[in-house]
């Protein structure tokens, strides 16, 4: 199917922006609200910082082998650029993240005793920390509400109707307003599961979707 959907617009109010994305919940996402909060977060920092322009399997693989080594800032800095670089290779940009990570974590000891600040606005302040991986830290790092905006939830606010937006920044500040902060972690959750398994960047799996009858499919040009 090739024509672009003339359906209605979303402009939900925030309850039905809830309501639309707990329709959303399926098998995959058993447990997953329950796990966040739960993990370290210098371990999610450096994670996310891994995970910029690489793969999710690579990052979760390359994560666990530099985390086999140190996790800590601490033994970051005894670790070395050098040695994080060789561990973490393949992902993208794996040398300048070698070096982000020790600066992150001489910052970390320097300024705020080896901890990872729960603040957004006082995480991107640290080197190559932009909202995004600021959002994420404070999410899984500390269950504290924050719109994590990737490029899964950018396309999908945007598909939906629900934003008109070039950036994940301004994505991020207009989600705010549609949905009550007590939500704002589970529908991060829920749509970037969505984005990764059903509304994929081309030919979205529009056939199955349980949105499919409300679904704006704003600048949709090919679906399954």
């Amino acid at each position: 199917m090739a024509t672009e959907s003339k359906h209605r617009v979303l402009r939900p109010s925030p309850s039905r922006a809830f309501s639309v994305i707990r329709r959303l919940a399926g098998p995959g996402y058993e447990g997953m609200v329950e796990r966040v909060g739960k993990r370290d977060p210098f371990l999610v920092l450096v994670s996310t910082i891994l995970s910029l322009r690489t793969k999710d399997e690579m990052t979760e693989v390359r994560s666990q082998a530099l985390f086999e080594h140190a996790r800590t800032p601490e033994q970051m800095i005894d670790l070395g650029a050098a040695r994080i670089a060789r561990l973490i290779y393949p992902v993208g940009f794996y040398r300048r993240k070698s070096v982000q990570i020790v600066s992150i974590s001489r910052i970390l000891i320097e300024r705020y005793a080896g901890r990872v600040p729960d603040d957004i606005d006082e995480l991107v302040l640290l080197p190559g920390v932009g909202r995004k991986t600021a959002n994420l830290v404070v999410n899984v790092g500390y269950g504290k509400p924050g719109i994590c905006v990737d490029t899964h939830v950018h396309r999908i606010a945007n598909r939906w109707g629900w934003v008109r937006t070039g950036h994940p920044d301004q994505t991020e500040q207009a989600l705010r307003r549609v949905l009550p902060r007590r939500y704002w972690i589970e529908s991060n959750l829920f749509m970037v599961f969505f984005g990764r398994s059903t509304c994929q960047p081309v030919s979205p799996k529009c056939t199955g979707c349980p949105l499919r009858a409300d679904c704006s499919r704003i600048g949709v040009k090919r679906h399954r």
